[in-house]
């Protein structure tokens, strides 16, 4: 549980405790003792999962533990994907000798029909990974007890969404490591309004916590 830090450097100068670094960043101390008590308070987290942003938030009852504004790697993979496609495209043209008659020419066959495979696009696979590794650093730093989800749900004609893809996936493998609960995007935008949380709707690129964070935070305090 979160401590005072002029407690924490008496801890580490009396070689009570050590430091345990993660891939978060987030300054940690480990005990070499066994603690006077092992009581916990509950501490939930909250996913507002996205296209090309999510936010992250770890709330306990009374106090924000730690928020995240994660950017995505939809981009930067889709724009590597048709790199390595145009590449492919461009072996296979010089392979191809277009002189000779076309059941001459070194075709391969196809191997197998991709379209209906069923694979996620590795872009949204990108995505969901990032959420769930940084969910799982978050587990061995925090003793969590709850994680709240936002499930995107596809509403009449509106156009399909990229954040529906492998969220359901995304919750089995959270649920491995604890129970997780999901909400609709009403209800996160009724708790932020209850909580007097602010949010930035016009630039969501920016690394706030008004635009994505706030989300996670809102999911997080229902949880508690």
């Amino acid at each position: 549980m979160p401590t005072k830090p002029s407690r924490a450097r008496r801890w580490l100068e009396a070689g009570k405790a050590k430091v345990i670094h993660n891939d978060l960043g987030i300054f940690a101390v480990q005990l070499l003792s066994e603690p006077s008590d092992a009581k916990t308070q509950s501490i939930s987290i909250g996913i507002d999962p996205g296209k090309k942003y999510t936010g992250i938030g770890v709330q306990s009852a009374k106090v924000t533990l730690w928020m995240a504004h994660l950017q995505l790697p939809f981009d930067t993979v889709k724009e590597r994907m048709e790199q390595r496609r145009m590449m492919r495209r461009g072996r296979r043209g010089r392979r191809i000798n277009r002189k000779i008659p076309y059941n001459q020419r070194a075709h391969r066959q196809a191997r197998s029909n991709n379209r209906r495979s069923g694979k996620v696009p590795p872009s949204i696979r990108a995505n969901r990974h990032l959420e769930l590794r940084v969910v799982k650093e978050l587990t061995k730093i925090y003793p969590l007890t709850t994680a709240v989800w936002e499930v995107v749900v596809a509403r009449g004609d509106q156009g399909f969404s990229p954040v529906m893809v492998a969220q359901y996936w995304a919750i089995e493998q959270i649920e491995k490591l604890l129970p997780v609960v999901k909400q609709k995007g009403w209800q996160t935008s009724n708790l932020r309004q209850h909580l007097g949380l602010e949010k930035q709707k016009l630039k969501k690129g920016d690394a706030i916590p008004a635009t994505h964070a706030v989300d996670g935070i809102s999911l997080a305090s229902s949880g508690t």
